[in-house]
């Protein structure tokens, strides 16, 4: 297993948000930081750069939906933290593909596993996974190919 090339680049952010007496920046990724070495710690696993993504897209998720909570109780100061921090964790994932570079990697998916039916649904996600890992919605990604296999 690789080691990752993200995990120091958070640290350095940590160390650059402590230089500049950025109070919010570094609390939010000394949060990051505690999550990833938490990980790490539970698993006694050293993370590579998929883990790490994988990580920041489950608490960019968990931001998103406490956003529209919040936005839906009309508690635009607790809306604000989260959408910064969402803003922040974003800074360290991967650029979001556009919907043509999305149907195009679904289109070679499943040509490369000769997918015809709705059975063959897993074998083209197994595939599709860790290309668009923190670059694009599974879930999203699971409904078009759901609509291109029926």
């Amino acid at each position: 297993m690789s080691t990752s090339e993200l995990k120091p680049r958070i640290e350095s952010s940590v160390k650059d948000a402590m230089r500049a007496r950025e109070k919010q920046r570094l609390g939010v990724l000394r949060l990051v930081m505690s999550e990833l070495k938490k990980v790490e710690v539970d698993e006694r696993i050293e993370l590579d750069d998929e883990r790490v993504i994988s990580i920041l897209v489950k608490m960019s998720k968990q931001r998103k939906d406490s956003l529209t909570q919040y936005l839906d109780a009309d508690r635009q100061d607790l809306a604000d933290q989260e959408q910064y921090e969402l803003d922040l964790l974003q800074e360290f994932l991967p650029v979001a593909l556009d919907e043509a570079a999305i149907a195009a990697l679904i289109d070679a998916a499943i040509a490369q596993t000769g997918a015809t039916s709705m059975k063959d649904m897993g074998k083209v996600m197994g595939v599709l996974k860790p290309q668009v890992q923190g670059r694009a919605d599974v879930g999203a990604l699971s409904a078009t190919i759901k609509a291109k296999l029926q």
